[in-house]
């Protein structure tokens, strides 16, 4: 009875426009007990959300979880659940409350498809991937979330690729001294954070920020890069001395390249920490830049509607490339 129920509430939800393996979970979204009935068996929840449409979502399930290596360790050690950001089936949050898979998505602030929610055995968050993380880093989140390894090797891990022994300069870094306090009349703030030997940090040098959409939106910002271990002296939009790692620390800043982004005042208002085109990142520096996040709080749907001025204009919208 509860295959068939399953089966007649997914027939009714909308499609994910790529769709997971068929090693996901059918469920009816009864969180405390998949967390219960999963860690019973040694293993922990993941929560999946998708949307129609989204590269990095099919990115996900063909090239990630088409890989052996990480689907079996997948397998082994999480109960995955499919959830769409706009979806309207009933799911019961882990608090025992009941709300809706959009509403749920609203209420943890999901803002990019895939985002990943790893729950622990009571429950509770043990990590978050907002936007797509490439085979290698996603191995990496696996392991941490089952404890195999600590959250030093879990960066350390992300590292694990050929790249820059150094990090590429860029005309529009503001140079030291590295004093982040907005002023009267000031531009949004975007802070970078990269590490050398990070791929995807060379990737986004030598494509996103070669793109004119990218450096248009750009050239609204105050922009600041540092290491992620970095040792600069620097004084925070708070007013706070510190140094670029322990600011790094402070905001939680766990994968690279990070984009923090803050408004005229010097409030973090967005930041992407995932694997994003150029596209995405015109995207999310526009959302900040334009004040859009203080009329709409989804930034799927400022990105969707995007796309439809563009397309009404004749313009191509490359999601991708």
């Amino acid at each position: 009875m509860r295959k068939l129920l399953f089966a007649f509430l997914l027939a009714c939800s909308p499609s994910y426009g790529q769709e997971p393996p068929a090693w996901f979970s059918e469920s009816l979204l009864e969180l405390p007990d998949e967390v219960k009935d999963a860690a019973a068996h040694g293993k922990r929840v993941m929560l999946y959300f998708g949307q129609d449409g989204c590269p990095y979502c099919k990115r996900l399930m063909e090239v990630n979880f088409r890989q052996a290596a990480i689907a079996a360790k997948a397998q082994r050690q999480l109960v995955a659940l499919a959830l769409n950001i706009w979806g309207d089936r009933e799911v019961r949050w882990t608090d025992g409350s009941l709300t809706s898979e959009k509403r749920l998505a609203a209420q943890l602030k999901v803002q990019f498809t895939p985002t990943l929610v790893f729950l622990d055995e009571r429950g509770a968050i043990a990590l978050r991937i907002n936007g797509y993380y490439p085979p290698h880093h996603f191995d990496a989140a696996l392991d941490f979330v089952a404890g195999k390894i600590s959250h030093q090797e879990y960066v350390e891990r992300q590292r694990r690729e050929p790249a820059s022994a150094s990090l590429h300069p860029q005309p529009f870094f503001l140079p030291p001294p590295y004093d982040l306090r907005r002023q009267a009349g000031a531009k949004p703030l975007a802070v970078l954070f990269e590490t050398p030997l990070c791929a995807q940090c060379d990737e986004m040098h030598a494509v996103a920020f070669k793109r004119q959409e990218v450096l248009a939106q750009l050239a609204r910002f105050d922009v600041y890069r540092f290491s992620l271990a970095g040792a600069e002296a620097m004084t925070t939009v708070s007013g706070e001395k510190t140094s670029a790692a322990d600011w790094a620390r402070a905001l939680d800043v766990g994968y690279v390249p990070t984009l923090v982004l803050f408004d005229a005042r010097g409030r973090e208002v967005f930041r992407t920490e995932a694997y994003l085109r150029p596209f995405h990142i015109a995207g999310a520096l526009e959302y900040v830049s334009s004040g859009a996040y203080t009329r709409e709080p989804s930034f799927q749907r400022f990105l969707q509607t995007k796309a439809e001025r563009m397309r009404a204009r004749g313009e191509r919208v490359d999601l991708w490339n």
